[in-house]
């Protein structure tokens, strides 16, 4: 059963394009199927793969406008064993060729319910707005992740995200839940570091996932090789904890079809006035 999961969070350089680069190669290094679709018009998850963003003639803009199927856009880089819905500055016109179409919220959806049944994981990196292009990736999802850094504003970020979300949720695609929260670039010498994690973890519980990314230099240099961390220093601390995401990924799931349950969604919006009111 194919899992779509967005990796968004407004607030820009929180480690959304890292994550959705470094965990697409961590899944498919379990032998699971994985399209990576970058929805940021800045195209740093295509080149993060090793794709010339400049040189694509076809990807998600064309999708999007209805130039071409989503089969027709997709590269298989087999070096990283796994496919990739590229995209670049044409995406910036997305929006604008989309205002007057009906359904424009709901482009990626049916472009990516073609290939749903080729994949096992679809993973969404969108870009740092609320705008129509992540509420597309939020209508295709059947979860979303959201990578954040424990520091002071981290929380105050989330509510708009939270409140879209559940607009969504409420509207248009009444499947999508909040996978969870990841920490991410994590400095455990830092006492805000250290105090904001417990916070999450305290308030939001099973929704923060186990899993901590550590700030690391090999995953920082990761993306000028063109290369996910996995493939650039598969020893580093940034490696092994995407490969621990993706197999904490694995098991959710698999609890999940075991139990032939739905997981819960709590009222996200409340909790997280509590945790602010602290």
């Amino acid at each position: 059963m194919t899992r779509i999961i967005a990796i968004t969070n407004q607030k820009g350089g929180v480690g959304k394009t890292t994550t959705c680069v470094n965990l697409a190669a961590s899944l498919a290094a379990t032998n699971r199927r994985v399209l990576l679709v970058d929805m940021d018009p800045q195209g740093n998850a295509t080149t993060g793969c090793g794709l010339d963003k400049d040189a694509l003639t076809r990807g998600v803009y064309h999708v999007l406008v209805g130039e071409c199927s989503a089969r027709e856009a997709i590269v298989p880089v087999s070096d990283f064993q796994f496919s990739v819905l590229g995209a670049n500055s044409d995406l910036t016109a997305a929006e604008i060729s989309l205002m007057d179409k009906l359904a424009r919220e709901q482009r990626l959806r049916r472009a990516l319910d073609q290939e749903r049944d080729l994949y096992d994981y679809i993973l969404i990196d969108c870009p740092p707005s609320l705008n129509l292009l992540t509420l597309n990736a939020l209508v295709a999802a059947d979860g979303v992740m959201i990578p954040m850094q424990c520091e002071y504003y981290a929380l105050e970020g989330l509510s708009a995200l939270i409140s879209t979300i559940e607009d969504v949720r409420h509207s248009v695609n009444p499947r999508l839940t909040v996978e969870g929260l990841l920490r991410t670039m994590f400095d455990g010498r830092s006492n805000l570091g250290n105090d904001v994690s417990q916070q999450l973890v305290r308030h939001f519980g099973d929704k923060v996932y186990r899993t901590v990314v550590p700030r690391n230099v090999r995953l920082a240099e990761a993306p000028s090789h063109g290369r996910p961390v996995l493939y650039h220093d598969k020893t580093s601390r940034g490696a092994l904890a995407y490969l621990a995401l993706a197999g904490e990924i694995i098991r959710r799931d698999a609890l999940l079809r075991r139990s032939g349950e739905t997981a819960s969604e709590p009222d996200m919006n409340r909790t997280l006035e509590k945790a602010l009111d602290e």
